[in-house]
């Protein structure tokens, strides 16, 4: 698995000093605010996620959402499939979701506006890597952990073909991996 590394963009502690900055702004943005639901993108989410809450120091719910817009490319189609749906209702609650990695942007504008219509009080966007150059749509995030280059990256959750989410760092992958 070392072996299909390119370079290591993110180690362990500079991804762990990040996330706690991030628990931080995001206690202190919702310092006053009630009902906050943290709902986690599958699967590439879940570890960020899991480190995330834990240095945020307010009361919370956490849920989770699978979406697809890949199949099996590494490319968005844009289409977006809602796999798994909250199991909490979020009416009235204060959104934050936390995505891995936002790339085109179209899955996250779609579910957004899906989130929008469930009558919540507010939505932000947490993203620990951010990924501007892809970018197809006008898209607000609120949080970024890292900006990172227009490269097949893998680690720290992200997959490719279900490896690699288990590299406590954030790694770009060698292109003969993945091609």
């Amino acid at each position: 698995m070392v072996n299909d590394i390119k370079e290591t963009l993110f180690s362990q502690e500079e991804i762990a000093q990040r996330v706690e900055e991030l628990g931080k702004q995001i206690t202190a943005d919702y310092n006053h605010e009630e009902g906050l639901v943290v709902i986690g993108v599958l699967k590439g989410a879940s570890i960020f996620l899991g480190d995330l809450v834990r240095k945020i120091d307010r009361p919370l719910s956490i849920d989770f959402m699978a979406v697809s817009s890949y199949g099996l490319s590494t490319e968005s189609s844009g289409v977006v499939r809602i796999l798994k749906d909250l199991d909490l209702e979020i009416e009235d609650k204060h959104i934050l979701i936390v995505e891995d990695i936002v790339d085109t942007g179209l899955t996250l504008k779609y579910l957004t506006e899906n989130l929008k219509s469930r009558n919540t009080k507010s939505i932000k966007v947490c993203t620990l890597l951010d990924k501007p150059a892809r970018r197809k749509c006008d898209l607000p995030i609120d949080y970024i952990g890292f900006d990172i280059p227009d490269e097949f990256i893998v680690g720290y959750g992200i997959d490719y073909a279900e490896k690699y989410r288990n590299l406590p760092y954030i790694a770009t992958l060698k292109s003969e991996v993945y091609r």
